[in-house]
């Protein structure tokens, strides 16, 4: 069985409501549709935590080039337009701490909206 999704705000807090109301874990996953496994989760995790969102907006690897970061590669590419791909990651990595690679700088440019020209 293949997994739909995340469960909105609405539907946890529906799975709450539906234990709090005494149904049991077999009855609340009938009634709304979402697997036994589900249910237990998301009401053992308001037990324990009281919440009822969602934290999965926190996964991934975090990016190595924040805000400040592509504030100062920006002002890169305004000094000199015409740089190449290795020029700009070269500059960059000239100032900070922890260096970064091509693919880093490709990728970073491209979430500013920066394209490659020929």
């Amino acid at each position: 069985m293949g997994k739909k999704g995340d469960l909105s705000n609405f539907e946890r807090g529906m799975v709450v409501g539906a234990r709090r109301a005494g149904l049991s874990i077999s009855q609340s996953a009938q009634l709304l549709g979402f697997s036994r496994t589900t249910i237990s989760r998301v009401y053992k995790e308001w037990c324990e935590k009281g919440k009822t969102s969602s934290m999965r907006q926190s996964c991934g690897r975090k990016c190595l080039v924040d805000a400040r970061g592509q504030r100062r590669m920006g002002q890169l590419i305004q000094a000199d337009r015409r740089a190449t791909l290795t020029e700009i990651t070269t500059r960059y990595n000239r100032g900070m701490q922890q260096s970064i690679c091509e693919a880093t700088t490709r990728t970073t440019l491209r979430r500013m909206g920066y394209n490659s020209r020929r």
